[in-house]
């Protein structure tokens, strides 16, 4: 399976595909990447749709460490899906000074 960095991550989703964010909802709302999409792994596990942005667009999965992003990439990829993960995560995206927006604000 492909791993991004957190720049590389940023080229894709700029070109064609979607940030998916497969935290949990409290972890989403202190703070996720600008433009991501929500979808959080228990739901994709359970076997929970993708969000409407999110379908049948290739997707750059990404969680806080990579760990969990990971998990859901394998996870869509064997659903027949094209997904890659961020490796490091949000704590790699933040530390690369990309763009993050917290519940209630914007930017």
């Amino acid at each position: 399976m492909a791993r991004l960095t957190p720049a590389e991550a940023r080229e894709r989703t700029d070109a064609d595909a979607v940030l998916l964010d497969v935290r949990e909802a409290d972890a989403w709302a202190a703070g996720h990447a600008s433009g991501a999409v929500h979808a959080p792994l228990s739901g994709l596990a359970a076997g929970a749709p993708l969000p409407p942005a999110a379908a049948d667009r290739p997707l750059v999965v990404i969680c806080r460490s990579g760990r969990r992003s990971r998990e859901a990439a394998a996870l869509l990829t064997a659903r027949g899906l094209d997904a890659v993960d961020v490796v490091g995560g949000m704590t790699a995206w933040l530390a690369a000074g990309f763009a993050v927006t917290a519940e209630g604000t914007a930017g």
